[in-house]
């Protein structure tokens, strides 16, 4: 059995490996990637450079420092053709949407178009249009044949709805289908309503990425209860062994500074000072939004861009006296030559 072995050396050697010699066979424990290894060059094993050039021209990669020639067999894994504008390339691809699991079937099933219009864009005689309209009716039957394909596909489009009036990203919404599709596969959704479940796949799923939304916020838009998400947030990262760690102020800045029209400068500012703030201890036990309201106003009164507090609550979701009684923990314990 011929393998290919990634030495110390740094150049790929072929050696014969007999098959009652083979290594994993003899050791169980370990594990096949132990011992083959095969990766891109990184570094020239003549000269030890790592400033390496790609020819994709004539396949090879070379060292710019001593030219010898480390691979001649590169493979090109894209399209055979090229386009130069974004018409030529819808015209010339051959391939689908991408695989996402925010489509009950991750939009792998057939769609037939509601246009009586054939692949050339000829109309369909009126003769065949009843078979089409029976194939469409047919077609939309047994793409949800089950009780579990309904509940995803309603699931879904509600995840797809609250994600949009959250503004939340496409990574976020694939993060919540996935939690989603294992709380169902569990069979977690018994005994709870949907858009509790949707609610707190999404809650889940805004920590995972770094991008929070509050339980308020939540709550808000996705009809349900602040004290409904919390508990079903709960006993979906029990159930499914979730752990997350503790939402970070910082996390909150750019929307917020987004919000409130502040400059990029003023978002610096207001991260370093909630560094300052983490590194004495001063954030434990409070709200993350809290903190990190009460910096970006600490940081528009340094920069003379002056929001008030009301301003700075609202967008927030924090109350004014919250605000006053953060910017005063910062200003006290922080020197930043700001006297109350």
């Amino acid at each position: 059995m011929k393998n290919e072995i990634l030495h110390d050396s740094g150049i790929l050697k072929e050696e014969n490996v007999l098959l009652d010699e083979d290594p994993i066979i003899n050791d169980p424990d370990k594990k096949r990637s132990d011992y083959y290894v095969v990766e891109r060059q990184t570094k020239c094993p003549e000269c030890g450079s790592e400033d390496l050039i790609g020819d994709y021209e004539r396949a090879e990669i070379f060292c710019t420092e001593c030219g010898l020639v480390i691979d001649d067999n590169l493979v090109d894994m894209g399209p055979e053709w090229r386009a130069f504008d974004h018409e030529q390339r819808d015209k010339r691809t051959r391939v689908g949407a991408p695989v996402t699991y925010t489509i009950h079937d991750k939009g792998l099933s057939t769609m037939i178009d509601w246009r009586n219009k054939d692949i050339y864009g000829r109309d369909i005689p009126a003769r065949n249009r009843a078979q089409w309209h029976r194939l469409r009716k047919w077609q939309r039957k047994i793409r949800i044949s089950s009780s579990t394909e309904r509940n995803l596909a309603f699931a879904l489009s509600e995840l797809d709805r609250v994600s949009s009036r959250l503004g939340l990203p496409r990574s976020v919404r694939e993060s919540a289908s996935v939690i989603y599709r294992s709380a169902l596969e569990r069979k977690l959704i018994r005994g709870r309503s949907i858009e509790g479940v949707v609610a707190a796949s999404l809650y889940i799923a805004c920590r995972r990425c770094s991008v929070p939304r509050t339980l308020d916020e939540i709550s808000e838009v996705s009809r349900v209860t602040k004290k409904e998400v919390g508990r079903t947030y709960r006993f979906l990262s029990r159930e499914l062994s979730i752990k997350l760690m503790p939402t970070s102020p910082i996390d909150y800045v750019p929307r917020f500074a987004s919000e409130l029209g502040l400059s990029s400068e003023a978002q610096s500012r207001a991260i370093e000072i909630i560094e300052k703030a983490m590194a004495k201890g001063l954030t434990s036990g409070r709200g993350p939004n809290g903190v990190a309201a009460a910096a970006l106003y600490v940081a528009s009164v340094l920069l003379t861009e002056r929001k008030t507090q009301r301003d700075v609550a609202e967008i927030a979701g924090v109350t004014e006296v919250t605000i006053r009684n953060r910017y005063k923990e910062l200003t006290e314990n922080l020197d930043m030559g700001i006297t109350l």
